[in-house]
């Protein structure tokens, strides 16, 4: 048997664009490094992929011993199959040059059944391609499949004891939806293996495809005649009308044109940059910085989510709060700094999370944070997870405010901003000499994905120095706050 040329996911790669199909294929050293942000994504698939093999136990495992090796594979799922095996997991399959492995294959009483398993919360048109093509491959390949269906997660799912794999996966038939497909992949397969056989890359320019349904991991290479500040980067901007601009030669922010429909704060962002001017009205920040009652508690959280939950009580990619600092401003200008970071143990760390955060926060004075929607979201997760504690926190809801205000409404804005209102944006504007770059984690992306690896017992570094990081990084959040604050103070 030959070796496959095209696989499931690079015909959905292929589909999504022809030049990242070819580079995939002849030009792999220009892709770009894979995050540490995404491998957290894949392996959390690979995860809950196992997880789902429970709800058809007993199955057989034809994944083979090395990743290349498909061809073996796609043998012992005949071998399988014709030995009566009723449920396979990574059952493999080939036809017309193109590799399809499914997750899960059962033998039902009226025939067979595919099931692929996906870690999001409902089905896409991607996610309906690739049952397409996994149908095309084994229902030409001999298998008479009756149906295909899609697991995925039930983001209503709470809970409770053991996880119950019949209640966390729906399952759902895309049988019909596959067949309005079918029609067209013996033509895009062809089109496909044409272009792996091309001597030159396809001529494709950037666009919106490039993000579309999945960021192309070649886009630091299409990309990279792109300024890293351009039109691309204007606030609140709709993607067609950044390659509007694109197509008319004007991503710089010299070439837009007098006349472009953008709106009053995007032209404030275009004219800052292009005079190096910043905005700053003094009255209106005055009157911000005057409302704050002392004394001021400068607080920030930490989230990490799972897809499959592992606290009673808590659903599928729930926000759970696992860390907070926070800084404490007193009218005379001392600060205190108080803070919480929850053990490994795998208790749920939320009531120590509560209490401790009720007494630091005390009983009087505003409470800043940054970005109210977030805490204040957190802090009613917090109400439903555990009435009792209903009232003080409410209390402490009813002290917030958000130091993001002055910044989202343009109230300070200056060039080095980039038309962002993010603190890792505005903390650089106005405090040039404190900087996250010091820090081991510098984003929150990083510190949620290492404490939910230390948590679930996946981290190899080092816990101790890494448990100081997370300490360090939050800390660093909410003393950025405090001198953030200190220059709207002297406006």
């Amino acid at each position: 048997m030959k070796k496959h040329i095209l696989s499931k996911s690079t015909f959905i790669k292929g589909l999504q664009c022809t030049k990242a199909l070819y580079f995939h294929k002849h030009r792999k050293e220009l892709k770009d490094n894979v995050s540490a942000a995404q491998e957290a994504i894949f392996a959390q698939g690979t995860s809950v992929g196992e997880l789902a093999c429970e709800l058809f136990p007993g199955g057989v495992d034809c994944t083979p011993e090395n990743y290349f090796d498909f061809q073996k594979a796609i043998i012992r799922t005949q071998e399988e199959i014709e030995k009566g095996t009723k449920v396979i997991y990574e059952a493999a399959f080939q036809f017309n040059g193109v590799l399809a492995a499914l997750d899960i294959l059962v033998k039902h009483e009226d025939g067979w059944r595919a099931y692929e398993v996906k870690s999001s919360t409902k089905v896409s048109e991607t996610y309906e391609l690739d049952a397409s093509i996994q149908f095309y491959c084994i229902t030409n390949s001999g298998i008479d499949l009756k149906d295909i269906f899609i697991v995925h997660i039930n983001n209503q799912y709470v809970k409770n004891g053991p996880i119950d794999v019949h209640q966390l996966f729906t399952i759902e038939s895309v049988r019909e939806r596959v067949s309005n497909h079918l029609a067209k992949i013996p033509n895009q397969v062809n089109h496909l293996k044409n272009i792996l056989k091309q001597d030159q890359e396809p001529v494709v320019d950037i666009g919106p495809h490039c993000n579309s349904p999945y960021r192309c991991d070649f886009s630091g290479h299409c990309w990279k005649h792109v300024p890293e500040y351009s039109a691309f980067n204007i606030a609140r901007l709709r993607a067609n009308k950044k390659f509007d601009l694109y197509d008319k030669d004007a991503i710089s922010f010299h070439d837009i044109p007098d006349d472009y429909p953008l709106n009053e704060n995007q032209w404030m962002q275009v004219n800052s940059e292009l005079n190096k001017q910043s905005f700053i009205d003094q009255e209106a920040i005055q009157k911000f910085v005057g409302e704050l009652n002392y004394p001021i508690y400068h607080l920030d959280f930490e989230t990490f989510a799972s897809a499959v939950p592992v606290f009673d009580g808590s659903r599928p990619y729930q926000q759970m709060v696992f860390q907070y600092s926070l800084h404490i401003e007193h009218k005379a200008g001392h600060l205190d700094h108080r803070e919480y970071l929850a053990e490994v143990n795998r208790e749920d760390p939320r009531i120590k999370f509560i209490e401790q955060m009720i007494y630091d926060c005390g009983d009087s004075g505003d409470v800043l944070v940054y970005n109210v929607g977030f805490e204040r979201g957190k802090l009613f997760d917090l109400i439903e997870f555990s009435p009792k504690h209903k009232l003080p926190i409410l209390k402490i809801i009813d002290r917030l405010k958000d130091l993001m205000v002055p910044f989202r409404d343009r109230m300070y804005y200056t060039p080095s901003m980039q038309g962002s209102y993010s603190i890792k944006k505005v903390l650089p504007a106005l405090v040039p000499e404190l900087s996250y770059k010091m820090l081991n984690i510098q984003e929150g992306g990083t510190a949620s994905n290492t404490f939910s690896q230390m948590f679930q017992g996946s981290f190899k570094g080092d816990a101790v120095q890494t448990r100081k990081d997370l300490l360090a990084y939050c800390k660093m959040d909410t003393y950025a706050m405090v001198k953030i604050l200190e220059v709207l103070k002297r406006v």
